[in-house]
This record gives structure tokens, sequence and C-alpha cells, in this order.
């Protein structure tokens, strides 16, 4: 088993620089050693696990196979070494979470540094992701748990949480659809929009909203980030269409207004705090994974819009 550790580190090492020099350098060990630890592996398998190029070494199909054996194999020791842990009571271990772009400012990072206040032994590692990259993340046991909308299927994963998010026009807080909580999406017809584009969730209910309306948008900009629609609304570059979930951190703060879209063709956007289905969380991560779950309800429209909501959390905390 050492023996197979010491190669797998040298190998996987290799694979990911491309050069014995280079991942002898980075180990601290000599070439050498890396190269003997490669060549009798070949040796055993009968298959070369590189191709000697003149520029370096890359990856043959064999050699693929056993670096994605390796990131197991070292996901799998990683998993061991924290439930030791959990058997020895410290609350302490590495989290890994996946989230969407909606989640990095507001919310999540204050549900973080709140455990990391209780928790100062655990670490997390959070990797933001499109939903779908999300979905596959969890699926794939690459992160300990994740967030996204709209899970299709309950088999591989188990929902823990969950919030119904709605669309709606974003504006600046003079706007005249700022003093309305409620608007058809006709009501933008004749005005400049700004509209979320592919990857981002929500492009898909705006087109249906187009397909089902038959209304022609004037739309002056199109952009797949969350925050460049944002800073193009507050710049007065046109009416943004994104989730509560999007904006709920500039409309808590009063620097920017948020109308629900009202047409009955619109279905709610289901945002869920999901763990693989076959994998029991570790110890740390059951513990983030409680306290995030414990904050979800403040996702959820008209929770995400209301600014006493932020202001009640600030004087509790």
């Amino acid at each position: 088993m050492p023996a197979f550790s010491r190669f797998l580190r040298y190998f996987m090492a290799v694979g990911r620089l491309g050069s014995i020099r280079k991942a002898a350098d980075e180990l601290n060990v000599s070439a050498s050693a890396i190269d003997r630890q490669i060549l009798n592996v070949e040796a055993e398998i009968g298959m070369p696990l590189f191709e000697r190029l003149p520029t370096g070494l890359r990856l043959t199909a064999a050699g693929e196979i056993m670096m994605a054996a390796g990131g197991r194999w070292q996901k799998s020791l990683s998993e061991v070494r924290a439930q030791i842990e959990d058997l020895r009571g410290l609350k302490r271990g590495h989290v890994e979470i996946a989230i969407i772009d909606a989640l990095a400012k507001g919310v999540i990072p204050a549900a973080i540094q709140a455990i990391q206040s209780r928790y100062p032994g655990i670490s997390i590692a959070v990797r933001v992701r499109g939903n779908d990259a999300v979905r596959r993340m969890i699926a794939s046991n690459e992160v300990d748990f994740g967030i996204f909308f709209d899970p299709e299927s309950y088999r591989d994963i188990t929902v823990h949480a969950f919030a119904d998010v709605h669309l709606g026009f974003v504006t600046p807080v003079g706007h005249p659809f700022a003093q309305q909580q409620e608007a058809r999406f006709s009501a933008c017809i004749g005005s400049p929009v700004v509209v979320p584009t592919h990857p981002l969730a929500v492009h898909q209910q705006v087109l249906v909203l187009e397909g089902t309306t038959r209304a022609t948008l004037d739309k002056k900009v199109s952009s797949d980030d969350i925050q460049m629609i944002t800073s193009l609304v507050q710049q007065g570059v046109g009416i943004g269409i994104l989730t509560s979930l999007d904006v709920m951190t500039e409309v808590r703060a009063g620097r920017l207004a948020f109308t629900r879209i009202s047409d009955p063709v619109l279905r709610p956007m289901t945002l869920a705090l999901c763990t693989a289905a076959a994998r029991p969380p570790s110890y740390a991560a059951d513990i983030v994974l409680g306290e995030i779950q414990t904050a979800f309800a403040q996702f959820a429209w008209p929770a995400a819009i209301q600014p006493q909501v932020m202001a009640e959390e600030v004087d509790g905390g």
C-alpha cells in the first residue's frame, strides 16, 4: 500500500504537470525516483501510461484511466481520514461546497463566517459554477453538498431544503416599477431591457415568457453574468430580468428594486440544498450542512427582498 500511494503521488503530479522534472521539483524528490516508479508500473500492467514527447509527457488512454482512479483514491482517503476524526469527536475537517453564482454574496458568505466563528477547525472550499455543473458535482461526489435550481431527478441526490424563487423586473429604486410588487411581463414592452443569456438558469424562463406572450422586447444588452446585469441596471441602461435571489443583497440594501413577474404561465424556480444520495455526509459536512439549512428560508420570495429581514439578522447576530 505505501508503494502504491507513493506511485500515485508521483504519477498524478507528472500527469498534471506534463513533466517528470517539474513533478520532482514540486514533490522534492529525485526525477530518477519518479521515473523508476512509473516504469515499474508500466511494466507490470504491460501498457505505457505516458507518451514521451519532445515537449514533455502526455497521458495515454491507460494513463487517463489511472489518473481518474487516482483522483477517486485520494478522495476516498480524505473521507476515511474525516470519518476517523468523526470517531474522535473532533469538530474539524474539510468541507467542499458547490453553489450557483447568485449565492456568492449575502446569505452564504454570512453563514460561512458564522460557521468559521463557531467551528474554527473546519475549513470550507466553495466552488461557484453554473447550475448544471453544480448538479453534476453533487451527483458525482466531487463535493459534500451543493445548492442549485430545479433538481430534475431525485434518484441520485437527496434534497435537504428548498425555497421557491421568482422571476421579476430589476430596476433602480426611483423607477415606476419600484412602486409595484407585481407586474405582467408585457409591462416592459417599449422599455429598454437587459436580459440574461445561457447558461444562467433564468434564461429559459425568459424564453418561455417571450414565446407565450409573443412580446418583442427592446433588448439593449444581454449578459451571462448576474453582476454585470445588476450593474447595468444601476447605471440606468435598462430594466433587468432576474430572480429575487440574484438581487436580494442589492434590494435589502436599498440599491435596487424587485417587481415579481405575475404571468400565470410562469412557475417558481426551486432552489435546492442537496447531497449525493449514495454518500452520507461526514461529521464536518453535516455541521456545515445544518447551519446553511437553517439559513435557507432567507432565500424564499418575498423574504429575499424585505430589507427588515436583514436588519433583524444584524440586530440578532
